[in-house]
């Protein structure tokens, strides 16, 4: 752990280029180290693994028999309960799942390398480079960014109780159902509009840096234009909790008495539906300056470092770099680090891309980020059909969402039984067979090392 002066120059000189001052007062011990392999039991090298993964029961999951996460774990007997947020599958320290009580796949693949693939182990350690979930989304996440590899690696020398690993942290999210999120800046011509129509915005943007983004001309674009975007997003999330509890309630106030002459924006309406989440919350305005984003069932979305988003509803399966780095403004009761956040933010306008998967085989489509870490496999299977998965230089992590069936892999001469939420850790150049065994398709999941880093 990096807490000597020494150690920490380089991320205060990153820090200070930021414009970020940060004393690291917060440096501690990094009570996330994993067991020693000498005291692990040995084990054989299988072809497949069971694990038994861990859910998170954050605030704003799903409760009961309505959250997919709470269902695939067994949790979901139709009660109120916990929230069920979360599923994590992998070996993040946080929360790494298991082969037994004992025994993390964390400190199992690191005393069994060979589980990664020569590759993979090469560039990443004994570790691995992704780290899988299942989401089950109630009310909004918060407005958030991931930051790059040298932003976080000086994040956490300085802050490692709140940035707890020093990796950065592209994820990319498979909708399962409609998915609905908030994600990167909306075109010139859209904040122009929010500035001209909500008045509640640009009195907290200021005059001054509202007439600077009115002013842009569309063939501008570039520097220029995230200069002007910058300093007025910045403006809104630090404005006072008095002006911004003032703001809002002004803005609720105006757009129901409008909601009787008129039907309100889509974006009026996901604005009103966040302040019922979070009162009074600077995350409600900064909805306007975001791009709203939709997901169908089997869609995708990629967020790469540096880039605001928060996901808003609906369930999904979300891959990333194994980090659990988060830099959060908003929409959150969590701590917030709104200096870094608006310092760090690449200010692109771009409307994300919507990515489809591409068909590697029958029943299977592959979708495939621009980060070598992860990509993500979805196994549609008709009753009565089975797929082969050919060996990949890599390690690979399924999950069944949906129906029943058998899984082969390796040398196994018998299949394993395959149900919903059954979890499964397969090792590098492992073959696996898939088979429905029920009336109804089964739906899988699997989350593997990016093949163009393997191929």
């Amino acid at each position: 752990m990096a807490s000597s002066t020494a150690s920490l120059a380089p991320a205060a000189a990153l820090l200070e280029r930021l414009g970020l001052r940060v004393t690291p007062t917060d440096a501690a011990d990094d009570h996330h180290q994993a067991v020693p392999p000498t005291t692990m039991p040995s084990l054989p090298l299988p072809g497949l693994l069971p694990l038994r993964c861990a859910v998170q029961h954050y605030e704003w999951g799903r409760r009961g028999a309505d959250s997919l996460v709470a269902r695939l774990a067994g949790e979901g007997d139709g009660g109120e309960g916990r929230p069920c947020a979360e599923l994590w599958m992998g070996t993040h320290p946080a929360a790494p799942s298991s082969l037994a009580p004992d025994v993390s796949l964390r400190d199992w693949v690191a005393r069994n390398p060979a589980a990664l693939g020569r590759d993979v182990t090469a560039r990443w350690g004994g570790d691995l480079p992704f780290l899988f979930k299942v989401l089950s989304v109630a009310k909004a996440l918060s407005i958030q960014a991931h930051p790059d590899r040298d932003l976080a690696a000086a994040l956490h020398a300085l802050r490692p109780v709140t940035y707890r690993d020093a990796n950065h942290k592209p994820e990319m999210a498979v909708a399962v159902t409609e998915f609905h999120a908030l994600c990167g800046f909306a075109a010139t011509q859209e904040l122009k509009e929010v500035l001209r129509t909500v008045p509640e915005v640009q009195e907290l943007v200021g005059k001054e840096e509202s007439r600077k983004l009115l002013g842009v001309k569309e063939q501008d674009g570039g520097i220029g234009v995230r200069s002007y975007l910058k300093s007025a997003f910045t403006k809104l999330m630090t404005a006072s909790d008095e002006a911004v509890s003032k703001a809002i309630a002004n803005l609720k106030t105006r757009l129901n008495s409008e909601s009787k002459a008129r039907s309100l924006t889509k974006k009026e309406q996901l604005v009103l539906s966040l302040e019922k989440q979070y009162p009074g919350d600077v995350g409600v305005l900064a909805a306007f300056f975001l791009n709203f984003v939709k997901l169908n069932p089997g869609e995708a979305l990629y967020v790469s470092a540096n880039e605001p988003h928060a996901y808003l509803s609906g369930e999904c399966i979300e891959c990333m770099a194994t980090s659990d780095n988060v830099i959060r403004a908003g929409l959150t009761p969590k701590y917030r680090d709104v200096q870094t956040l608006c310092s760090m933010l690449t200010y692109n306008q771009a409307f994300p891309e919507i990515l489809q998967g591409m068909p590697v085989q029958p029943y299977v489509t592959r979708y495939t980020p621009s980060t070598d870490e992860f990509e993500v496999d979805r196994y549609l299977l008709p009753p009565g059909k089975s797929v082969t998965m050919s060996p990949v230089p890599g390690p690979s992590i399924f999950i069944v969402m949906t129906g029943e069936g058998e899984i082969q892999a390796g040398f196994m001469t018998d299949s394993a039984k395959a149900k919903e939420g059954d979890v499964f850790f397969v090792p590098a150049h492992t073959k696996v067979k898939l088979y429905t065994s029920s009336p109804r398709s089964m739906q899988l999941y699997r989350a593997g090392v990016n093949s163009s880093f393997l191929s």
